[in-house]
């Protein structure tokens, strides 16, 4: 899984960069079909607006955008977000083929 981190009127930190990485890395035991992630975080006055784009296989794509005050408190509650997204996506898609 490739993860790319860009930030708009933030530099990112390498301990920034390294916590999301290990967060979002952890997101592989819910769907381990995942490719790419893209993560864009932007700064405002007192926000942190973050964004995270996840590629899996059969150009099925996970979308989720948070707003903090804390950094590390925006890239928990995107990867709850995430997290969501990944266990019903992987319920339909097992569920489809049992039911009678």
């Amino acid at each position: 899984m490739q993860i790319s981190v860009t930030g708009r009127h933030i530099d990112f930190t390498e301990s920034m960069r390294q916590y999301a990485e290990e967060k979002l890395s952890k997101l592989v035991r819910f769907y381990d079909r995942i490719d790419r992630v893209e993560v864009v975080l932007e700064q405002e006055p007192t926000q942190h607006r973050l964004e995270v784009v996840m590629h899996a296989d059969h150009k099925t794509t996970f979308v989720a955008q948070v707003e903090a005050g804390e950094y590390h408190e925006a890239v928990d509650l995107i990867v709850e977000k995430l997290e969501r997204q990944l266990k019903k996506h992987k319920e339909i898609h097992r569920n489809r083929k049992h039911q009678s």
